[in-house]
């Protein structure tokens, strides 16, 4: 199957998780032999290079610098050369979006929009993204349930969590250092300070904790620390390349969640997937709890109180390096849930 991806920026360009989620997508895809154009603003060197293959993707220059109405403009163009069997349109400029989706109408190619809910927003602008495609997915049900309030139909919502890499799980050894972990960028929204409380409640008793991840904030997140008297029992790693987060997550015992906004959250997915028991703290603007909902090594608490009477808890739960009921979201399902999709509206439009 040939997929033109449709996004002004890229990974490559700019840091938003919807991008990566999209990159990781046309990799997949192009890596089980489908091939995969990327049109995009270009972000490779080189004037006179109108495309660029990479990771077995072919990116095509739309515009030469990311200009909205330039992108806009040309996009039509761009979508008729690709001659695709399905377009993923990747969720940022709302205008783009629309673009994608008029123009597969025009030329009979379905769109499926994939929402992971940190792109652009325009006041009023979301509605024709949001109905306009024949398929929206998005990463969870909270984004799901944001994508129907602005006037998706609820059938035409569909949710693809992210994925992980279950070998890299399997076979990265396990470092034993720490017994609790708090793995993310620590902006805003990272929200430690539960953590750090619970740990301090917990400070006549023996443990050892890792906080992941750089950020705006970590310089305030360690002072915090330093206040409860518990920094000399935390270290603060920075941030780490996956397989080492895997490695800690393989030996921790458990895993806090606490962030106040999150779309997804993938190194709790990882975590769980290691094995740890996952500890949520519930939050409105936070999937993180839909993650372990039924899930026997998870829990969900509403203070840091809670959260340090379950983290006591946890010393009767037995350690594992290893939970195979997360394998639902290897990098192998995840990306043949997306193929049913681009099947499924191509059928639906009688293309086959």
């Amino acid at each position: 199957m040939h997929v033109a991806f449709v996004s002004m920026e890229t990974a490559h360009s700019a840091d938003r998780r919807g991008l990566e989620r999209a990159r990781r997508t046309a990799r997949l895809l192009a890596d089980r032999g489908h091939e995969v154009t990327y049109l995009c603003a270009q972000w490779w060197g080189g004037d006179a290079v109108p495309t660029f293959e990479h990771e077995g993707i072919e990116y095509r220059r739309v515009t030469r610098e990311p200009a909205e109405g330039a992108f806009a403009a040309r996009l039509p163009t761009a979508l008729w050369r690709a001659g695709a069997d399905a377009i993923h349109a990747v969720h940022g400029p709302p205008r783009h979006v629309a673009v994608a989706e008029k123009v597969g109408t025009m030329l009979r190619t379905p769109v499926l929009v994939d929402w992971f809910g940190d792109g652009a927003s325009e006041p009023g602008s979301q509605a024709r993204a949001a109905s306009g495609g024949d398929l929206v997915t998005v990463p969870s049900e909270l984004i799901r349930t944001r994508v129907r309030e602005h006037g998706a139909d609820d059938g035409s919502v569909r949710v693809v969590p992210e994925s992980i890499d279950l070998e890299t799980i399997r076979e990265a050894p396990a470092d034993d250092r720490f017994d609790v972990v708090y793995a993310r960028r620590l902006d805003e929204h990272a929200n430690v300070g539960t953590l750090l409380l619970a740990l301090a409640e917990r400070r006549r008793r023996d443990w050892s904790a890792a906080i992941v991840g750089d950020g705006p904030e970590r310089a305030a997140v360690e002072q915090a620390a330093r206040e409860l008297r518990i920094d000399d029992r935390i270290t603060f790693t920075g941030s780490l390349p996956e397989r080492e987060r895997v490695s800690i997550y393989k030996g921790a015992h458990v895993f806090a969640q606490t962030a106040s906004v999150e779309q997804f959250a993938t190194e709790l997915l990882r975590a769980l997937a290691c094995g740890c028991l996952g500890v949520v703290e519930y939050q409105a603007d936070s999937s993180a709890h839909e993650l372990v909902e039924g899930v026997d090594r998870g829990r969900r608490v509403t203070s840091p109180e809670e959260m340090a009477e379950v983290i006591t808890a946890a010393g009767n739960v037995p350690r594992r390096e290893y939970n195979g009921a997360f394998e639902r979201f290897g990098h192998e399902a995840v990306i043949e849930t997306y193929v049913d999709c681009y099947e499924e509206i191509r059928s639906e439009r009688g293309l086959f």
